[in-house]
């Protein structure tokens, strides 16, 4: 089996190419990087083109950071330790990781954990309610909630079934 070519560009190929790749999306340094090797450039030539490009404002690892946490927080419900872990993963630094974690409302936060534990609630066929508590918390905790607001949310909704099962 023939694998296909790799292309190989030259610096200002390359430079082209990796700008229209960081203006589609927000990208980490380590993500570009991967990419500019990829393009056959050395670690010298990448290296230039990355200040180039962080100078030029593709490339900032910070206002990726604050788009990643929003982006994670709406759209995926992400508990703030996963959100955390993934950035690390990423090679954030901890000041831009910091940064981020600033874009997340508390209460619109808490409100998500409060979707997602009624999303899972319904979701959930355990019958025992101990067992049943158990596996929602184990759920939220994989989700990367603390385990003091999943307690919290957990006393809150079993308050508020409570409260409609009496009506």
């Amino acid at each position: 089996m023939n694998q296909p070519k790799k292309k190989f560009y030259t610096p200002a190929e390359a430079l082209q190419k990796i700008a229209a790749y960081c203006t589609y999306q927000e990208r980490t340094f380590k993500e570009v990087e991967a990419k500019l090797r990829e393009y056959g450039l050395d670690e010298d030539e990448a290296g230039e083109i990355m200040i180039r490009l962080s100078r030029e404002n593709f490339l900032d690892e910070e206002r990726y950071a604050k788009s990643f946490v929003r982006g994670h927080v709406r759209q995926k419900k992400w508990g703030r330790r996963r959100i955390q872990q993934e950035l690390k993963q990423k090679g954030l630094s901890e000041y831009c990781i910091k940064a981020g974690m600033k874009e997340i409302d508390g209460d619109e936060y808490y409100q998500n954990l409060l979707d997602v534990l009624e999303k899972k609630d319904r979701q959930e066929k355990e019958r025992n309610p101990r067992l049943r508590r158990q596996k929602i918390q184990l759920f939220l905790t994989a989700k990367g909630y603390e385990s003091d607001l999943i307690k919290m949310a957990l006393d809150d909704f079993g308050k508020e079934k409570e409260a409609e099962d009496e009506d």
